[in-house]
């Protein structure tokens, strides 16, 4: 199973971005999907995750101004960020949690780049 992340770029503050995350592969279903991300010098930390029946859950720093949504036909995951901040500058992951033949399989993306600057 693969996931394909795209949509990440430069923004200035206050714009816009909505990033993709495309599953493929063999597996049955999907389970939760979710977004991270990871900032120079800093851990990687959870910004949203949705579960297969579209229940979300968000990083207080990005409640109110991040969406996140699913696709379950096309097996993707989107990533709406609105009114971005400087500190929101970071490589953004989307991960997912496949039932496949082998069992329970929790998958990460390539990550995509979010800058964010004047």
């Amino acid at each position: 199973v693969q996931l394909q992340a795209s949509g990440g770029g430069l923004v200035q503050p206050g714009g816009s971005l909505r990033l993709s995350c495309a599953a493929s592969g063999r597996f049955f279903s999907i389970n939760d999907m979710g977004w991270y991300r990871q900032a120079p010098g800093k851990q990687r930390e959870l910004v949203a995750v949705i579960s297969s029946g579209g229940s979300t859950n968000y990083a207080d720093s990005v409640k109110g101004r991040f969406t996140i949504s699913r696709d379950n036909i096309k097996n993707t995951v989107y990533l709406q960020l609105n009114n971005l901040k400087p500190e929101d500058t970071a490589v953004y992951y989307c991960d997912a949690d496949f039932m496949t033949v082998s069992g329970r399989r929790r998958s990460w993306g390539q990550g995509t780049l979010v800058t964010v600057s004047s």
